[in-house]
């Protein structure tokens, strides 16, 4: 495992008694946030979560090297779980209440995520998962401590469906064809099922489900399937080494690339650049304006952290990438939430993890703040509320040229004439089974 702490306490412990040993535990927590950090940089998904990491990480030495959050800085610490539920679950007990608790855990897994939120309400920690997780943990009123921020998977499946749509002219002309799900079979791969499922059968196309056994590497069968069925579309919902297998049997087989449309978390720079002109014309979903370096953050980037020989990017090439500038997405969105709660609570102190909770709940990204930041063109802004974990569905699709990634769409919108009635069907059923009495947000301040 490794570690990158920020501040250590450890010459003060030596030499302090009981009393000094708290009153330096004390001191210490009231001058910094403690932000654990779950990452896989080793297994068949570490081409993407090397890049999602350096990006957390080089997004809070940025916030530390600017003084902090009003003063408070920011001790990390990363914990490899190999993409592995059972070491997600180590790394989160193990660390979900130290240096004055976690304050989110964005724990970068399906499969860990499903395991931690049922702990989350005892242990009081912010299960942060943008992009991906429980679908249903959107509706705030059942899910207090989950935040799928900026969008799950039903709100990747959904804008699926309607780019697919654009491309043929219109919704009308999806009945009579049909369309392909190849997913990694586990729970990230299965979460799109029941969307596209109510798609299907409002609009009467027929869905083809394709599971492929991780880590994904045989897929001949799957794709010999698809070319005797041959639908009008593949939606690929892959991570790791499946991206590339599957787009490489795609040519085996004859599939055109420009009608494979995949899951933001297989589309990244790492899936495609080794078989560069083979992946020309793959599209992808991206929850944020993704490509490049052209934001303003990347010049705080190089003047505060690049500059002075720190931060992960650079150094091992990720930075500009898009799942390093997604990484970099999600500590700005842990950063403004911590920032939201000192507004309330106390600026330059210590936020304890149900203020942070709190702060994750009352989001207010506005333009303003984005170009501040530099953030502006990456992230659109966000507004999160009691009923809504999300702060905003939008989506766009890049496409491969062969060396680079092009946004091709404008940001479109999950329609929550598909996607709220499953979220709200799919939470009370969780909270049916857990016993969970859903709050009343209307006295929620």
């Amino acid at each position: 495992m490794k570690k990158i702490i920020v501040k250590t306490l450890a010459a003060s412990m030596v030499v302090a008694g009981t009393f000094g040993v708290s009153a330096a535990l004390k001191a210490q927590t009231a001058a910094e946030q403690y932000v654990p950090l779950l990452t896989y940089r080793t297994g068949s998904f570490a081409p993407l979560g090397i890049a999602w990491g350096d990006g957390k990480i080089d997004y809070l030495e940025l916030v530390n090297a600017q003084g902090g959050i009003n003063g408070v800085k920011i001790r990390f610490e990363e914990c490899e779980t190999a993409y592995a539920t059972d070491r997600g679950v180590e790394c989160y007990e193990r660390m979900k209440h130290a240096h004055g608790g976690a304050a989110s855990f964005d724990t970068q897994s399906t499969g860990i995520t499903f395991a931690v939120t049922d702990r989350a309400p005892d242990d009081k920690v912010v299960v942060q998962t943008t992009g991906y997780g429980l679908s249903q943990s959107a509706a705030g009123a059942y899910f207090e401590w989950n935040f799928p921020l900026l969008g799950h998977y039903w709100t990747a499946a959904d804008v699926a469906i309607q780019h697919i749509a654009e491309q043929m002219g219109g919704f009308d002309q999806l009945k009579g064809k049909k369309i392909a799900l190849v997913h990694h079979d586990s729970p990230y791969g299965k979460e799109p099922i029941p969307l596209l499922q109510k798609r299907a059968e409002a609009h009467g196309f027929e869905l083809l489900i394709y599971p492929v056994t991780a880590p994904g590497v045989e897929q001949k069968s799957t794709w010999l399937q698809i070319r005797q069925r041959r639908p009008d579309q593949v939606i690929l919902w892959s991570a790791g080494v499946m991206t590339p297998t599957a787009i490489r049997e795609a040519q085996a087989t004859g599939y055109p690339r420009d009608k494979m449309l995949a899951i933001w978390w297989a589309g990244s720079e790492n899936d495609v650049k080794d078989i560069a002109q083979v992946a020309k014309g793959y599209k992808t979903i991206t929850l944020h304006n993704s490509v490049g370096k052209d934001f303003g953050v990347y010049q705080m980037l190089e003047d505060n952290v690049y500059a002075k020989g720190k931060g992960m990017g650079k150094g091992n090439g990720t930075h500009g990438t898009i799942a390093y500038n997604r990484g970099m997405m999600i500590s700005f969105l842990t950063v403004e939430a911590i920032r939201t709660a000192q507004e309330k609570f106390g600026e330059g102190q210590h936020m304890t993890p149900e203020q942070i909770r709190w702060g994750f709940e009352n989001l207010n990204i506005d333009d303003a703040r984005l170009e501040e930041t530099g953030m502006a063109g990456m992230v659109r802004p966000v507004r999160t509320t009691c009923e809504d974990h999300v702060g905003g569905d939008w989506a766009r699709i890049a496409q491969w040229n062969g060396s680079d990634w092009e946004v091709i769409s404008d940001w479109m919108q999950a329609d929550q004439e598909f996607v709220a009635p499953l979220v709200q069907q799919e939470a009370e059923k969780y909270a049916a089974s857990k016993g969970i009495t859903p709050r009343d947000c209307s006295t929620v301040e």
